[in-house]
């Protein structure tokens, strides 16, 4: 997973370094596997924009991805390793013995014609899915359930991962990529490995368009806004501001907003790195 940059035919390509796709695979997806995508633009039910700066954007279709890994005990083979327009690692099409396919989001490394399974008395093998509980201290792993069998919720984009410490009773110590360490159950599951397209947070757009594409309208600054659109709005000429707070006055940069009774502050450890 290599990057590449450009020759500067074009102003747009002089800057730009993208992925080189080299161990993308298939070019067309699953057909039972993939489902419509119906953008929004930023707007709820009743037509009104909730969400600024959305819009716009590239047609996409949805890969159903298998995040819950319940199929305990049952082997599969990696047929492919395809590019995902909905995340920014890479997916993997699993070809079970019971003749069932799925998506899984790829582990860096994994190639196609290995085998990888999920649930109890299993390896702790790239690709596999195991409970916390089986998981050797210090390996690195991915797509961890915060619940048991409500399927991965964190740990899943490009080139992440998180490591397992320790245990202490029924749960498991977590050390997440934004360096804070938490208590999971340790009947959750997680898989093993880092997750795929390492390189890329290096990538470079190179030019606006690409944020279009990817359905991203420009994004307008506080200070350069009227006082009725925004709190750091108005004042004569290149006024600075005052103080740095959100659209609905909610101070930034050092002010703390995190609940003080939030329910899951128990299983917090150590609280991530400012």
């Amino acid at each position: 997973m290599a990057l590449k940059k450009l020759k500067p035919t074009s102003a747009g390509q002089r800057f730009r370094s993208t992925s080189t796709f080299e161990e993308i695979t298939a070019t067309k997806p699953e057909k039972s596997l993939v489902t419509s995508y119906r953008k929004t633009g930023g707007r709820n039910n009743q037509g009104h924009r909730t969400m600024r700066y959305i819009g716009g954007g590239h047609k996409r279709q949805y890969r159903i991805i298998d995040f819950k890994r319940e199929k305990d005990q049952i082997p599969a083979i990696v047929k492919t390793i395809e590019y995902d327009p909905n995340r920014t690692a890479r997916i993997a099409l699993l070809a079970y013995a019971d003749g069932e396919k799925r998506y899984i989001v790829a582990p860096h490394g994994l190639q196609v014609g290995q085998k990888v399974m999920s649930g109890k008395d299993i390896a702790p093998d790239l690709g596999n899915a195991l409970y916390l509980s089986e998981i050797p201290f210090g390996t690195l792993i991915h797509n961890i359930e915060l619940r048991p069998g409500q399927g991965a919720k964190i740990v899943r984009s490009a080139g992440t991962y998180a490591q397992l410490l320790s245990r202490d009773g029924k749960y498991a110590i977590i050390k997440l990529p934004s360096g804070e360490t938490r208590k999971i159950l340790q009947a959750c599951k997680a898989t093993i490995g880092v997750t795929s397209n390492v390189d890329h947070n290096l990538e470079s757009s190179g030019k606006a368009g690409r944020s279009r594409w990817l359905g991203r309208r420009p994004r307008n600054r506080g200070v350069v806004m009227n006082p009725v659109d925004h709190p750091m709005g108005g004042g004569e000429g290149r006024a600075s501001g005052g103080h740095p707070r959100s659209r609905k006055g909610m101070p930034a940069k050092g002010y703390k907003t995190r609940r003080m009774k939030n329910p899951s502050s128990q299983f917090i450890i150590e609280r991530r790195k400012k």
